[in-house]
């Protein structure tokens, strides 16, 4: 029930940070500076904590080196890139839609790798959950451009990855750790792409709509790096660790129907009848695939993809 816990607070945190970013998009930044301050504000809360898990011993970092780097380069910045750069030319919604098809994407990837069907309540779990998500985001529509339709797939791809390396990555790797060497990286990463001028950045340093109040800048970029950001991320892969790549991606698709409630609570957006159904939907979707028997070879997990092997780690020594 921890790893449930800790998988619903993650949607949570990350559902929230719609609504706490919108005033800054309203108020001038752009989607590009909006995620830079969000990963870079991260990056400067975790990474005291980070160090100080690891009692200030980098070569556990430099160990899992590879992994860190894939994951801040594919899940934390790649995704970010690639779904900002998708809502650019497609409707927001369907590159949600093509984004948090990552569950059924990895449950499609284990079928094709074992050659042999998941469980009946995984695909019923599955189709209830997309089915919700469809419910709750809503059609699209507009035009579907090819370049928007393969940056919102290479996100899906992220978010993949995300949930695999989250699980893979060497356990002696706190998650603390993992994190917030690939806020740092990440946030890096970012910045370059913004100086090549490949996303566009600008930010408004000015008092903004915030909860009912009028608040600086400054808070909403907290609010979003701290909760929605740092804690969302950290409890994500401790969740992954605890429940699986399959169960937590699931969970991950509770972002959404929270980003809803969220929405509704502070920004006042309505949610209707078939959004409630949507979201009683992707609940249902999760409930059955924590139905799923366990394999009765535990190397034989029906999310057991390919992934570069990370060798053991020694302990430090003394």
């Amino acid at each position: 029930m921890a790893g449930i816990a800790l998988g619903l607070a993650s949607g949570l945190a990350f559902g929230a940070g719609g609504a706490v970013v919108k005033p800054l998009l309203e108020a001038g930044w752009t989607p590009g500076a909006a995620v830079f301050a969000r990963i870079a504000t991260a990056a400067l809360v975790v990474a005291v904590p980070a160090l100080w898990v690891l009692r200030f011993d980098l070569r556990l970092l430099w160990r899992a080196r590879w992994t860190v780097l894939a994951y801040a380069l594919i899940a934390i910045a790649g995704t970010q890139v690639a779904f900002y750069a998708a809502i650019a030319t497609i409707p927001v919604s369907t590159a949600l839609l093509i984004e948090y098809l990552a569950p059924v994407a990895l449950v499609l990837a284990a079928w094709a790798r074992r050659r042999h069907a998941p469980q009946l309540v995984v695909l019923a779990g599955s189709a209830l959950a997309i089915t919700g998500l469809v419910l709750v985001i809503g059609p699209g529509g507009g035009a579907l451009d090819p370049a928007g339709l393969i940056f919102a797939g290479i996100a899906m791809l992220g978010v993949c990855v995300y949930y695999v390396m989250g699980e893979r990555a060497d356990a002696s790797l706190p998650p603390m750790a993992l994190a917030g060497a690939g806020f740092v990286i990440g946030a890096l990463a970012l910045g370059a792409v913004g100086l090549t001028g490949l996303v566009p950045f600008a930010a408004v340093f000015t008092d903004v709509a915030f909860f009912g109040a009028v608040a600086p800048w400054w808070v909403p970029v907290l609010t979003v790096g701290v909760v929605s950001t740092a804690f969302a991320y950290v409890a994500g892969i401790t969740a992954i660790r605890m429940l699986g790549t399959r169960l937590a991606s699931f969970l991950g698709l509770s972002e959404v129907v929270f980003a809803a409630i969220v929405a509704w609570l502070v920004l006042g957006e309505a949610i209707g009848p078939v959004q409630v159904l949507g979201g009683l939907a992707i609940l249902a979707g999760i409930v059955l695939v924590r139905l799923e028997k366990p394999a009765s070879d535990p190397a034989a997990r029906a999310l057991d993809i390919d992934v570069v092997p990370v060798p053991p780690t020694p302990a430090p020594r003394a």
